[in-house]
């Protein structure tokens, strides 16, 4: 009689952890994905889902906070097959398009035509160095640039570059259907690189990062099929996302693909200015706004939010950093009626790799959510690379079909980052609890090495900012000659605030083990932070350095 084999290893349906393989599987239904030999671009996936809805043609797509002008979708995709038909003869398939512009109407257009073409659409952040986008330009090697009058004074010299506060650009937006040339079809295979973003640099020299249609179409798949329908009974309220991320992170990409294909509507802000944020909120009837946790610590303690009304606001969605819980149950009550739902994802991951899926898992204010669907984790020791059950901590492996396809022109860095098996090492200490939710520790490489122990930087500054007089902090490794590291915090006072170093110090004593205690504490105007939320901390290093322990 033949051995009976079991081909699906016992997976817990309470955590999806599995013993034999050592590895967490999504609790989220398997999402279906078109199949991989299918040609199809990010671009006319999406567009497909948003003309499966019923959404009117009339109904904007984009507004422009500051101004109020907005496009339809009708006017978007008019735009679309006019650029895609202008752009077709001045780029190729997989050349890259290196883009330089603050967030504008033309922008998401852009993005949807040159993905269509088969394009690699490059986003860059407008206000970098001269010498940051020198480094990009040469990394990605763009047949062509877009930028706008302003940031043309950046880049190199010798790049071809149209301007898109320029007539040329313009014409080629508004081109008469009866003059507009219909492009011969691209065939765009899932496979091929779809958008080079730049990773934020925390821990080194940014790298370019390639991310597919197929990565792209994978995470707003998953995105569709667990979204809420509208109740029937209820009258319609119009979705209107608010975005206060750029347009050139991960976080702010995926977000409007993702806001396109289900119909709703966007307001842009050239440049973050909170009042202005709380202006449109309150003008726009916003509804939902993805937000780094600086935000959402801005809004739980903000006077300024008291004077506006924030009644439609009913979602924000939590990414690019560790939340606190003490700053999430601040923020519920103050906003009882707004839900915070989390995640957590990298550029390396196309960004969502957990979330929470409903308000039960919302309240779960300390984790980021359970693993997005079709995903696969491991929590590996760092020093043994033994893989480890619930409630132990290492470091995130991730696995799916939402994982990068590496770093440009950095094959090292690859083969250092995504082994052999498709595994995508995270770089963050993490663990995953009984109930399948992930909790995030610190970045490995940002941990301090006090004496023995690790003190995580990120747990000492949930504690500081959840005191009334500290606008925001940041905790940093200081070099000391016994312990080897001791922690540092930077410190913002708020407003009228005349804390000192030993109420900031006691305040965290009597709340930490005595090895996580604050040993330092400097004020500053600000935290520099990444377009994302993320602190810098190796520029709060430099600066503590340069100051020398006389001044600390």
């Amino acid at each position: 009689m033949p051995e009976q084999v079991n081909p699906t290893p016992p997976v817990d349906p309470k955590s999806g952890y599995c013993p034999e393989t050592k590895t967490y599987h999504s609790l989220r239904p398997p999402v279906p994905l078109p199949p991989l030999s299918q040609p199809l671009s990010l671009a006319h996936y999406t567009l497909s889902l948003l003309h499966s809805s019923s959404t009117d043609p009339t109904t904007p797509v984009l507004i422009d906070a500051s101004t109020a002008r907005h496009l339809s979708y009708s006017e978007f995709l008019s735009h679309f097959h006019s650029l895609t038909s202008s752009l077709s003869s001045l780029l190729s398939k997989s050349q890259v398009a290196y883009i330089l512009s603050p967030p504008s109407l033309h922008i998401p257009v852009l993005y949807f035509s040159l993905l269509a073409l088969g394009a690699v659409v490059s986003p860059a952040n407008p206000i970098g160095s001269d010498s940051e986008i020198a480094y990009q330009v040469k990394l990605t090697r763009p047949a062509i640039v877009f930028a706008t009058s302003a940031t043309a004074r950046k880049l190199p010299e010798g790049v071809r570059t149209i301007l898109l506060d320029s007539p040329e650009f313009l014409s080629m937006l508004e081109s008469p259907r009866s003059l507009t040339r219909k492009p011969d079809p691209v065939e765009v295979f899932q496979t091929d690189p779809a958008v080079i973003l730049y990773s934020s640099g925390t821990t080194g020299r940014v790298k370019g990062v390639i991310l597919t249609h197929r990565n792209f179409i994978a995470l707003i798949a998953g995105m569709h099929a667990v979204r809420i329908e509208p109740d029937p009974n209820e009258p319609v309220v119009q979705a209107v996302s608010m975005f206060t991320l750029p347009l050139f992170h991960v976080f702010g990409f995926f977000m409007l693909v993702r806001a396109v294909s289900m119909g709703e509507t966007l307001v842009l802000m050239e440049r973050f200015d909170f009042e202005g944020m709380l202006k449109a909120v309150e003008r726009f009837k916003v509804t939902y706004m993805p937000v780094s946790p600086p935000l959402i610590v801005a809004l739980a303690k903000s006077e300024l939010a008291e004077k506006y009304d924030l009644s439609s606001l009913r979602l924000l969605g939590c990414g690019g950093a560790p939340l606190g819980k003490e700053t999430a149950e601040r923020f519920v009550k103050r906003f009882p009626n707004v839900e915070i739902v989390q995640g957590y994802g990298l550029t390396e991951s196309g960004g969502g790799a957990t979330r929470m899926a409903d308000p039960e898992e919302a309240k779960q204010y300390a984790s980021v959510g359970r693993l997005a669907e079709n995903l696969e984790a491991k929590i590996v020791d760092p020093d043994t690379g033994e893989a480890l059950p619930p409630g132990q901590r290492g470091e995130l492996w991730l696995r799916g079909p939402t994982i990068m396809k590496g770093y440009v022109g950095d094959d090292k860095a690859t083969a250092e980052t995504l082994d052999k098996d498709g595994w995508l090492k995270t770089g963050d200490l993490c663990y995953f609890d009984n109930e399948g939710f992930l909790y995030i520790v610190d970045r490995l490489k940002e941990l301090i090495k006090y004496k023995a122990y690790q003190v995580p930087p990120a747990e000492l500054e949930h504690i500081l900012n959840s005191h009334p007089d500290i606008a925001d902090a940041a905790v940093i490794p200081y070099p000391d000659e016994e312990a080897g590291q001791i922690p540092m915090a930077y410190v913002v006072r708020k407003p009228g605030s005349n804390i000192t170093e030993a109420i900031v110090t006691d305040f965290v004593a009597k709340q930490v083990a005595p090895y996580k205690k604050i040993r330092h504490v400097s004020f500053i105007n600000s935290i520099p932070k990444s377009p994302a939320g993320k602190i810098l901390r190796r520029e709060l290093v430099t600066l503590a350095l340069s100051s020398g322990s006389s001044k600390l």
